[in-house]
């Protein structure tokens, strides 16, 4: 996982921000990334997203906005007892800086230090998915997952269905595990969308293709994790401890 060519690690910084402590500027930059790259949205619906989560992580490359990541928190009872919820909304990442990881290994720090806010609580990041890159991100941190090429637990599926149905109602299906909006609600521009040869010959790629074929008319696919030290992977692992302990 290297930076793009000519650039280090060094040279991205994040931040996080609460949604409310967002000025106009920033939103409308946000807003402004996220429309270069997917079509059928427009500002005000990025607007109504944002306003529903309620922390975004912003990326910079220099004075650039490279990317960012919106994500709302929230509790749900599960089998009689509350799990906390890591719900991922607008989430985009410029093709230039594709290369780098410092996005995504500092989100996964940030639910570290968010489970070592409730500790003895399951905490689950739930996720729709509107392309195959995104979905990667599952297979390379996490070992359990819904859903799964392979296998997956059937209570990830119940959990997932419950927490879509609740937010998406009659749009969800639950024997596809799609979202599928009757009118998009934002998709990758098909130049970003599609997978090349190499990308199309991963499991991951292909069964998100399979499971998702809507995707290009802004269907989503629902996925969820539960964010835990014995659940990712060793880096990931790494990186969400570092947050669970204190350390970043």
């Amino acid at each position: 996982m290297q930076p793009p060519i000519g650039q280090s690690r060094s040279d991205y910084r994040t931040e996080f921000v609460a949604v409310r402590a967002l000025d106009d500027e920033r939103i409308r930059e946000m807003a402004a990334l996220y429309l270069q790259h997917f079509d059928a949205s427009s500002e005000s619906l990025f607007r109504d997203d944002l306003a529903d989560k309620d922390e975004v992580l912003l990326l910079r490359h220099g004075d650039e906005l490279a990317g960012f990541s919106a994500v709302k928190f929230y509790e749900r009872d599960w089998n009689g007892s509350p799990v906390r919820i890591v719900y991922s909304g607008d989430t985009i990442v410029a093709p230039a800086h594709w290369g780098q990881q410092r996005l995504a290994f500092d989100w996964i720090t940030r639910t570290g230090r968010l489970k070592r806010e409730s500790p003895t609580l399951p905490l689950y990041w739930f996720l729709l998915v509107k392309g195959h890159r995104t979905f990667r991100y599952l297979p390379i941190f996490s070992r359990s997952f819904f859903p799964h090429w392979q296998s997956a637990p059937p209570a990830l599926k119940a959990l997932a269905d419950q927490l879509a149905g609740e937010r998406f109602g009659a749009d969800y299906n639950a024997t596809t595990g799609v979202v599928e909006f009757e009118t998009s609600r934002g998709h990758l521009r098909d130049d970003l969308a599609l997978p090349d040869d190499g990308e199309h010959a991963r499991p991951a790629v292909r069964f998100f293709l399979e499971r998702n074929p809507g995707y290009r008319r802004g269907h989503e696919l629902v996925c969820l994790c539960e964010l835990d030290v014995d659940n990712l992977k060793p880096l990931a692992a790494r990186l969400f401890r570092k947050g669970l302990d204190g350390d970043a």
